[in-house]
């Protein structure tokens, strides 16, 4: 029990890191061949902060865990939503647009929606046991997440538009500054560098999520506990924390947007694009997931998006109410254990 446990630690640093690896390195090289960087946000640097949650619900569900899967999904929405929001709002209280409380939190509701509807197949008791999640259901996510995409890139065009379309000297200025400077150049690493971070990234992010899910699952029948709650709590906290890290960090610097914005596109990734890819591959069979831990996952969204409105901030104190109901949701989980 005790070198499982300390081999869930090392395949979490291996997956941390490799998800690291692989975004600098694929940043570096989409740089070099002049892809804009709104367009690296969009897709590398969003899909590397959701690359733990895809390697392991990807390994999951080949070894035959599917609940680990489902369950490191459904944990990582709900802990993004509770627990992420409500510290980095504690930390600093987070001003939100109206453009996302009025289009990227409701495309987030929607995709808690998409979920629950996917997974249930009858109301007559707390357990959702038995029902596939087949390759359908994941075409229909994937289908959900080329929309999102298709929205997203046509808002940042949109906005792109918009900057360009003012005075000359002001388009200069915004080429200027998003144009790396001389000694950042030098900085910027060699493509073979760039390769490597790659191949070591894809290949820590294989081993660590392997030595994570296999250890996981010792744990689990060690202590008698579902692989459900597994992946609900240890597997969803240890894949959640580059969105922790980079939300507190981006609310102490005052940048609301990237911590309320890396968020909500982690928690449609995680549905859309995680759950359609490891379904189209290998369809899931639930049976440790419940009908509360899916109602959890989509009134946490509903609370923020409500929470979002009042004045567009969510303040100190609501960022306290958030976590509590986090610390409420684990409370029930431990007692049902």
């Amino acid at each position: 029990m005790l070198v499982d446990s300390l081999l869930i630690v090392v395949g979490i640093v291996l997956v941390l890191k490799g998800a690291d690896l692989l975004t600098e390195g694929a940043t570096a090289l989409a740089r070099r061949m002049n892809v804009p960087e709104i367009v690296i946000g969009l897709t590398i640097v969003a899909a590397g902060t959701s690359a733990p949650e895809l390697f392991v619900s990807l390994v999951s569900a080949l070894k035959g865990t599917p609940d680990l899967a489902v369950g490191n999904v459904v944990g990582s929405n709900t802990m993004n939503t509770l627990l992420i929001v409500g510290v980095t709002a504690m930390v600093a209280p987070m001003n939100i647009s109206k453009s996302t409380v009025r289009k990227d939190i409701p495309f987030s509701v929607v995709a808690a929606v998409l979920l629950v509807v996917v997974c249930m197949d009858t109301f007559r008791s707390l357990t959702i046991g038995g029902h596939i999640i087949s390759r359908l259901d994941g075409l229909l996510l994937l289908t959900g997440f080329a929309v999102f995409m298709f929205y997203t890139f046509r808002m940042a065009r949109k906005e792109m538009a918009v900057v360009t379309a003012g005075p000359t000297e002001a388009v200069a200025g915004v080429t200027a500054a998003t144009q790396p400077s001389a000694e950042e150049q030098k900085k910027q690493l060699s493509v073979w560098l760039c390769v490597v971070y790659v191949i070591v990234g894809l290949g820590c992010l294989i081993v660590g999520s392997n030595l994570f899910v296999s250890s996981a699952s010792a744990v689990a029948a060690g202590l008698g506990v579902s692989e459900g709650v597994i992946g609900l709590t240890v597997v969803a906290g240890g894949t959640s924390l580059p969105e922790l890290a980079t939300s507190v960090v981006a609310a102490r610097k005052g940048q609301s947007a990237i911590a309320i914005g890396n968020v909500i596109g982690s928690n449609v990734f995680n549905i859309l694009l995680i759950l359609g890819i490891t379904a189209v591959v290998c369809p899931m069979q639930i049976e440790g997931i419940t009908i509360v831990d899916l109602g959890d996952m989509l009134f946490s969204v509903l609370f923020l998006w409500a929470f979002s409105f009042t004045k567009y901030t969510v303040e100190r104190w609501e960022g306290a109410v958030l976590t509590l109901f986090y610390v409420a949701y684990l409370g029930w989980l431990l007692y049902n254990v």
